[in-house]
């Protein structure tokens, strides 16, 4: 009897204790849920298997290597930067704006 009222005001049995099975438990508990969140991610991420057939991994090289050849073709010397419009403006009349801006200095 002695022992457990001595325990009830031990801060250490008191609130250490409870700590410590918090954090680690915790830790546990955690891993669990990440767990079924990465399975569900990779649940989501699998192709169908028809556009699986169309996709060909050992083809991507050589598409990066065509769009390289595509690009260097063209002229990125005669290029001209026109800036977009920020999202509290109305786009359309942005690009009206623009459109008049360049047809004004040509």
């Amino acid at each position: 009897m002695f022992n457990l009222k001595f325990l009830q005001k031990n801060k250490t049995v008191k609130y250490g204790i409870p700590m410590l099975l918090l954090v680690i438990g915790g830790s546990f508990g955690l891993r669990e849920f990440t767990q079924i969140r990465y399975d569900s991610q990779k649940i989501r991420k699998r192709l169908d298997p028809s556009l699986e057939a169309k996709v060909n991994i050992q083809r991507q090289p050589v598409i990066l290597e065509e769009e390289y050849e595509r690009l260097k073709e063209m002229n990125l010397d005669e290029w001209k930067n026109i800036r977009g419009p920020r999202p509290w403006e109305d786009s359309r009349e942005y690009q009206e704006q623009q459109r008049r801006k360049l047809s004004n200095k040509d």
